[in-house]
């Protein structure tokens, strides 16, 4: 059908460069896990600083987010994409330079600031290109740089800290920032060229082509929010913002502590850490393409992101309880991984089940704002708990907890039933 492959052209053409975008963004806001033994050892850092390092870059993320995300209809998606990734790239890069943890936490933080808005402009430019029955399918793919950077950041961080450890009198910890962070930077100056602020504005696009495509995704969903003052009120996007909240704090238990719960279960030797964290995201890779479709293809959202949160939940119960059984902490590791990433993906197509308009920017930058505060608690939280018991596992037992209640939240305030297609063109 003609519809199908105008949709596959853009896929190619913006799916595919905001797959890669957020495949560099998910490396380097998380290789820090890998590296985090060969720094403690280098800089001095404990197991609570770690875990504010890993939390304060959320900080600067919700500080700054919703500024970030209101400038987009006035600036353009290329400036917006462009600006964030030439800042976070060095900033990434500038790490390998640190000298004592107070600096660390400075770059942490500063790498939230310029990071913040990155994942909700992409969830508004998508939704001015994609119509809502194609929304979850489209994340899937998109979505599929999470898992894909659990792989790489493993093996390329894991080579990187062992192989280059000491080359030119450099840590491999500090080659590991300097060579994951500058592919960022430089994506950004490509974004600036390659990257259209809307469908009228892509040269690919014949001019009937991009009016229709960008009539099919305004026309699926109402204009419930003309501005962000309207967003503000509304009380379910605070509901559902708590039960992204704990989602989160769930994914960043896995993408900040897997290493960990790896050289728990017996890995000692980074590069082979690097390859046993490959397997549970390989997993989550599987899972998130079929749950993305299934969902798409039934057009429910409620218990698609409802029932993989409380398995979840449960999974990180398991993974607390591993203890140093390797094929057991993989396979709740990788059951985890699957079932949480599967309800992060389909909780992604909900805002744009509820706003559409110039303020629905806003209503993602707000929704996304107060959930990433699961990334400042989750590492605050094990880091705190494992100083102070000398085991992850209470840590892991919380994370479990707030999933669970997490799963509560959204099968009450997630939209449920289904919703029609909208109509098909005369000219498909």
């Amino acid at each position: 059908m003609m519809r199908d492959t105008l949709y596959r052209r853009i896929d190619l053409r913006i799916v595919t460069l905001l797959l890669l975008a957020y495949l560099l963004d998910c490396i380097d806001r998380t290789n820090i896990s890998f590296a985090q033994h060969q720094i403690a050892q280098r800089i001095g850092l404990s197991v609570r600083d770690y875990g504010f390092a890993a939390a304060i870059f959320f900080f600067g993320y919700v500080l700054f987010e919703i500024p970030s995300n209101l400038m987009l209809p006035h600036v353009g998606a290329r400036r917006t994409f462009g600006r964030i990734m030439v800042l976070w790239g060095l900033t990434t890069a500038a790490m390998g330079m640190i000298h004592d943890r107070y600096i660390f936490y400075v770059m942490r933080f500063l790498l939230g600031v310029f990071e913040a808005g990155f994942a909700p402009a992409m969830l508004y430019y998508l939704a001015i290109w994609y119509p809502r029955e194609r929304m979850s399918t489209v994340l899937s793919l998109q979505q599929l740089a999470v898992p894909f950077s659990g792989i790489l950041t493993g093996l390329l961080s894991g080579f990187i800290l062992q192989g280059m450890d000491h080359v030119a009198g450099l840590d491999g910890w500090r080659w590991m920032f300097v060579l994951e962070g500058l592919p960022s930077a430089l994506l950004g100056l490509a974004m600036f060229r390659l990257l259209p602020d809307s469908p009228a504005h892509a040269r690919w696009l014949t001019p009937d082509e991009a009016q229709w495509v960008q009539d099919r995704a305004s026309s699926s969903m109402p204009s419930s929010h003309a501005h962000f003052g309207s967003v503000l009120r509304d009380r379910q996007i605070y509901l559902l913002a708590i039960g992204y909240f704990c989602v989160l704090c769930g994914m960043y238990t896995l993408g900040f502590w897997l290493p960990t719960l790896l050289r728990r279960a017996g890995a000692q030797n980074d590069i082979l850490i690097g390859l046993l964290s490959a397997i549970p995201y390989c997993c989550a890779t599987l899972a998130l393409l079929a749950w993305g479709r299934r969902s798409d293809r039934h057009q429910e959202r409620r218990w698609h992101c409802t029932i993989p949160a409380a398995l979840g939940g449960l999974g990180l119960a398991g993974c607390a309880f591993a203890g140093d059984n390797m094929l057991l902490a993989l396979a709740a590791l990788s059951f985890t991984a699957s079932s949480i990433y599967c309800a992060y993906l389909i909780f992604l197509s909900v805002p744009s089940d509820i706003f559409k308009g110039e303020g629905s920017v806003g209503g993602y930058a707000l929704i996304n704002s107060l959930g990433l505060t699961g990334g400042f608690v989750s590492p605050m939280i094990i880091g705190w708990t494992t100083q102070l018991t000398g085991t992850v596992v209470v840590g892991m037992l919380c994370m479990s907890t707030i999933m669970l209640f997490g799963a509560v939240m959204l099968a009450t305030f997630v939209p449920g039933g289904q919703r029609p297609p909208a109509p098909a063109m005369a000219t498909e």
